[in-house]
């Protein structure tokens, strides 16, 4: 399929999805978010599609929402409530976003700001090389996270750190945001998409009904009371034991080679 804002690609057996909108640093219009959103549907019902990288360019992986789609007449701020909150396509990526059953590692060279860094939040793992510069600026426009960044990076590095950051909107370096395990690894610049794509390859040599189990439980159960995690733990884990996979796995164990896992 051709699209406007991205570039797709199958790499082994993960999907990379590049935002390609250099002349705006990456940011995020209608079009973009329609796109990323197809191409993950898409991709989401594919069994040979094991994980999902999401990636932009050397100087900036996103830089958060296209201003220039937020021009509003005077009389119609209740009419765009209701299409932020029912149809618009940005505000949708963000919401099914940690819905997606299969992993999402974000790559993030250059520039994550915004809702920038918010998109990169909703996925499960972000890669930084050494030269990317990580925050929530909008507070200096007057404004304030809308992309989720009020409930996810609370949740990942805690409250205080996350509201000086939001309150001060102050760009982070790399290391900064490591130290505060808001990223998983830090890389030398322009290599942050190999260890993204080393963590990818690792992933999808694994179970894939076993990965999605467990993202959901993960996801799910960071919101529950520990004996309802628990509890959604435990029938997650009995339902794999009705899997090929399973039998799989157990029987290559046995045998001391390597598993071949299909999703079933």
């Amino acid at each position: 399929m051709s699209y406007q804002d991205i570039l797709v690609e199958q790499v082994e057996s993960w999907l990379e999805i590049q935002i390609d909108r250099p002349e705006k640093l990456n940011s995020l219009r209608e079009t973009t978010a329609s796109e990323i959103l197809d191409a993950m549907a898409a991709a989401e019902h594919d069994r040979a599609i094991r994980a999902v990288i999401l990636k932009g360019s050397e100087k900036a992986f996103c830089t958060g929402i296209d201003t220039s789609e937020f021009t509003i007449a005077d009389n119609e701020y209740f009419d765009f409530y209701r299409l932020r909150r029912r149809s618009r396509k940005v505000n949708r990526l963000f919401r099914d976003l940690p819905d997606y059953t299969k992993p999402v590692i974000t790559v993030v060279e250059g520039f994550a700001l915004g809702g920038g860094l918010e998109l990169a939040l909703v996925g499960d793992i972000i890669v930084a090389g050494e030269k990317a510069r990580l925050g929530l600026p909008e507070i200096r426009l007057g404004l304030m996270p809308g992309g989720g960044g009020t409930q996810t990076l609370p949740r990942l590095i805690g409250k205080p750190l996350a509201k000086e950051l939001m309150w001060t909107g102050r760009r982070i370096t790399a290391a900064e945001a490591h130290q505060m395990r808001l990223v998983n690894h830090v890389t030398p610049a322009g290599a942050a998409l190999d260890k993204g794509r080393e963590i990818a390859r690792t992933i999808a040599a694994n179970a894939p009904l076993s990965v999605m189990l467990t993202k959901g439980v993960i996801d799910r159960g960071i919101d529950m009371s520990l004996a309802d995690g628990f509890a959604a733990e435990g029938d997650a884990s009995f339902m794999l034991y009705f899997t090929r996979d399973r039998q799989e796995g157990l029987g290559a164990f046995r045998e001391k080679r390597e598993p071949q896992f299909k999703g079933e």
